[in-house]
């Protein structure tokens, strides 16, 4: 009798090392991968779970200076082609546009991640929106060449896209193409294809209405049309593909303000539409997501040009943004965060969801 408590109390000592062992493990593997977990800050859900609070990422603020408060380039072009006019960019002139931008720090992101503000921009970089205004076929052109096969046209805007991508990993493959019905980009017998690569590349598709409609004087039953047919028109070829963007044509909107909603939101043929951010014309950069005042319906571009531009072109906007004339947006490099000096912190919402904001004193 002796012999078994003995073997007892053996087993229930060792089934006591052992858990002890495997908790002591266990904590050591989370303080390895989270730091000590006694430092790390825990918080309640609304279920009653634990959860570890966001800790924004250390960066050197004085030496990065970032300031998500800034102004953003949403630059807006149209052809791709010769000669340069004010309308049209030459494939070599875009190509200068995208080394100019690499080189200054500028790093494109996609129209949604902008509206919405998910950005995702390394530290100490800013951000830039790329769109190509009414489907031309320079802005995507198929070729043949001498083997007989079809290849996209280097000189075209996606061509030159993604060239200057492949070349420049870290300068993102995005840009939003704004299209009107009927054979966007040309060549009726590729369209399907050119929409599709758009999207498998990771660029996207935006509304820019049936046929360029003017919206001045314009009904709502008009309006829904041209926004509704052209997102029916796409989901043809994408069906899962939701366009969510759009560009106003001329840059106009109806005289009658009460019609202005139909712009965002509305129901065509069975199908509805949405639009979470709509593009003007305009001539300035425009606010960055978290400011007050940022309003995702009214959203300026700047032309990509040099011709016709009264001072407002793509390269004074550059020059205001580097030397103070404008306030320019650098990012923290933490798209949980929203990182600001604090003599700016009066411009951002009191509270942005989902984001810590971080303040900090300037040098």
């Amino acid at each position: 009798m002796k012999k078994i408590l003995l073997i007892i109390l053996a087993i229930l000592i060792f089934a006591m090392m052992f858990t002890a062992c495997s908790n002591k493990n266990s904590l050591s593997t989370v303080g390895e991968i989270e730091g000590d977990p006694q430092e790390v800050p825990l918080e309640v859900d609304e279920e009653g779970e634990l959860e570890i609070e966001d800790i924004p990422k250390e960066i050197d603020l004085q030496a990065l200076r970032p300031n998500e408060a800034g102004e953003i380039m949403v630059l807006m072009y149209h052809h791709i082609r010769e000669p340069e006019a004010e309308w049209s960019r030459t494939p070599d002139n875009f190509r200068r546009d995208l080394q100019e931008l690499y080189e200054n720090g500028y790093r494109p992101i996609s129209l949604v991640d902008y509206a919405t503000g998910s950005i995702n921009t390394e530290v100490g970089y800013t951000p830039v929106v790329l769109t190509l205004d009414d489907g031309n076929q320079n802005n995507f052109n198929m070729i043949q060449n001498n083997q007989g096969d079809w290849d996209i046209d280097p000189d075209s805007a996606v061509g030159i896209l993604v060239d200057f991508h492949e070349k420049h990993p870290d300068f993102p493959l995005e840009a939003t193409f704004f299209i009107n019905g009927g054979t966007p980009f040309g060549q009726a017998e590729w369209v399907e294809y050119k929409l599709n690569y758009i999207v498998e590349k990771g660029m996207d598709i935006g509304n820019h209405t049936y046929t360029h409609i003017n919206f001045t004087n314009t009904t709502a039953e008009k309006i829904q049309e041209e926004l509704g047919r052209l997102n029916n028109f796409v989901k043809q070829y994408l069906p899962e593909y939701e366009v969510n963007t759009l560009a106003l044509p001329f840059g106009s909107k109806p005289k009658d303000t009460s019609l202005a909603p139909f712009l965002v939101e509305g129901e065509y043929e069975g199908e509805k539409y949405q639009h979470i951010a709509i593009l003007e014309v305009g001539w300035d950069p425009y606010k960055s997501p978290f400011d007050k005042a940022f309003d995702p319906s009214r959203i300026r571009r700047v032309r990509a040009s040099e011709t016709k531009v009264d001072g407002v072109g793509i390269y004074d906007w550059m020059k205001a943004l580097d030397q103070g004339g404008r306030l320019r947006y650098i990012s923290d490099g933490d798209a949980n965060t929203v990182t600001v000096p604090e003599k700016y912190r009066d411009k951002l919402l009191e509270e942005i969801e989902d984001k810590n904001i971080r303040n900090y004193t300037l040098d």
